[in-house]
């Protein structure tokens, strides 16, 4: 293997080791050592997965990048796969966990026990689901980041968080049991959970197997929509999300996302083109559950009187968006859905962060407020005074731009990335061809084009209500002191939102490269399964 897919699997053994070596050094009086090694380690990943993306973006047109992890060949061991998909991945993980783990020094890191170990533990698990190449170790990632995410759920306590906590751990614990069952039945028809080797045999399963095969891919991806929060199965997210720590909610922003990207990434790797009787299927299903998602994301942003909920039903008219997108099976629309993508997770994971600074200077009797003192305890007083940071001269000036910034993202309004994002989506699903014709648009786009527009229009509503209310209507409210170190996180998710505008085409071509490697997945497969060719000619030499 060459340096370059050796840096492969840094992504989960650094924070493997990170999470060790703070747990080794747990106590109140190494504190600041904890924090600093999360900072560092998560800055690590950050130039890790930049280095990645390059190296997947300079490599062949739609080559993959394979580690075997101790050198054993595919299909009979684990291995991990990088490609311009996963190394995307990674890279706006560590992004939104830079800007968490930032945000958390202020504070919000002392009100819980190990909140530095459960976040690297968490990226650790993220890291290792975007990576792997086969369907037990992604169970076994689904696993660890499930782990942390009951924990870091739980930081900071109080009652609110303790039941959203409880109903968290409960779904989450039947998807577990889903996939299991989904895997099992998966495993009993081909023999194999290698998703490339998946790929090469679904073609030849026998026709009295594939009803049951189908069935363990249903189940499969009824654990996968779970966590992607696709309608009806998202009753569990808003509260959740909402109740949330701020820096645990802006990370579990990409957390729905996972789920996104194991449908995308299996919808079209085991259910393509060249998957025989089984090509296309639950691609229905996808769009027509995405769509339902984007409805009820849009009632619910309409709906909600705490900015925090606001927040979380954003996330899912991204996550309907994106599953929306994926039922559609077309190389344009999927470019346009990651860049989608990119842009609602980091305007989202900003809004998150920022929701905690607005209502911080309300009256008490609001519930953000009631909720930060039931996490900080009786004696504020003693937290002023061990924040860190310099305190940021007009607030709300900042506050407000800040507001502006997320709330264009989201809404997806000109000239930020939200709206670059839905008009490339929507240009490739009312003309699939690529052509300016006269012919029929498909009813599907027409579809996508009504709900995204009129979703954007309630988040439009929600958002000018929530900020009406948060810096109009309150002019005697209280300044709330906030600390750079807590402002600078939002200006930093904020920025790369603008970067992405202003580098639109890059960004672009690297997305469309990246979905036409996933409609092609040929490369994939062989690439995966070359390894294991070269491992066995190899020994049959020696």
């Amino acid at each position: 293997m060459t340096s370059a897919t050796n840096l492969i699997i840094v992504p989960i053994i650094l924070p493997l080791l990170a999470c060790g070596s703070m747990l080794l050094l747990s106590g109140e009086r190494h504190r600041t050592a904890i924090a600093a090694i999360n900072v560092v380690a998560t800055l690590a990943l950050v130039c890790t997965a930049i280095a990645l993306v390059r190296e997947s973006d300079a490599g062949a047109p739609d080559g993959s990048q394979v580690y075997r992890v101790g050198d054993w060949p595919a299909p009979f061991a684990i291995v991990l796969v990088l490609d311009r998909l996963s190394a995307l991945m990674l890279l706006l993980t560590s992004i939104l966990a830079l800007a968490a783990v930032v945000f958390s020094l202020a504070r919000w890191q002392r009100v819980g026990a190990h909140f530095h170990p459960l976040f690297q533990f968490l990226l650790m698990g993220l890291n290792g689901a975007f990576l792997t190449g086969d369907l037990f170790n992604l169970f076994v990632f689904f696993e660890l980041l499930l782990a942390a995410s009951y924990g870091l759920l739980l930081h900071g306590s109080g009652l609110t968080r303790v039941k959203a906590g409880l109903h968290y751990i409960v779904v989450n614990l039947v998807a577990s049991l889903l996939f299991l069952i989904g895997v099992s039945l998966i495993y009993g028809v081909t023999g194999t959970l290698n998703m490339a080797d998946l790929a090469a045999r679904i073609p030849d399963i026998p026709s009295q197997s594939r009803g049951l095969f189908e069935a363990g891919a249903g189940i499969l991806a009824i654990a996968f929509l779970v966590k992607a929060g696709m309608w009806p199965l998202c009753f569990w997210l808003p509260t959740a999300y909402a109740a949330a720590s701020p820096p645990v909610a802006s990370i579990f922003a990409i957390m729905t996302k996972v789920g996104v990207y194991i449908v995308l990434r299996l919808s079209l790797l085991l259910f393509g083109a060249d998957a025989g009787a089984s090509a296309g299927f639950g691609t229905t299903w996808l769009f027509l559950g995405g769509l339902a998602t984007i409805l009820f994301g849009a009632i619910g942003t309409l709906a909600s009187q705490d900015t925090a909920r606001l927040a979380a039903f954003s996330v899912l008219v991204s996550s309907g968006t994106m599953l929306a997108a994926t039922g559609m099976a077309q190389v344009g629309v999927t470019s346009g859905a990651l860049f989608y993508l990119v842009s609602s997770t980091l305007g989202i994971s900003a809004f998150f962060l920022l929701v905690e600074l607005i209502e911080r200077g309300r009256e008490p009797g609001a519930d953000m407020i009631a909720v930060t003192r039931e996490a900080y305890g009786e004696h504020d007083e003693e937290h002023e005074q061990e924040e860190i940071g310099l305190a940021i001269v007009a607030t709300m000036g900042l506050l407000g731009i800040a507001f502006i910034g997320c709330a264009l993202v989201i809404a997806g309004l000109p000239p930020l990335s939200g709206f670059i994002a839905k008009f490339a989506l929507l240009t490739a699903a009312l003309n699939p061809s690529g052509m300016h014709h006269g012919g029929a648009i498909p009813g599907e786009g027409w579809t996508l084009l009504v709900l995204l527009i009129s979703s954007g229009f309630a988040s439009l509503i929600a958002l000018t209500r929530a900020g009406i209310r948060v810096f109009w209507a309150s002019p005697d409210r209280t300044v709330p002191r906030v600390r750079m170190i807590e402002m600078a996180p939002v200006l930093f998710l904020l920025m790369i939102c603008v970067l992405q505008t202003v580098q639109a085409g890059p960004v672009m071509r690297f997305m469309q490269a990246t979905a036409q490697s996933l409609h092609s997945p040929s490369n994939y497969i062989g690439d995966v399964l070359a390894t294991s060719r070269r491992h066995m000619r190899k020994a049959g030499d020696t």
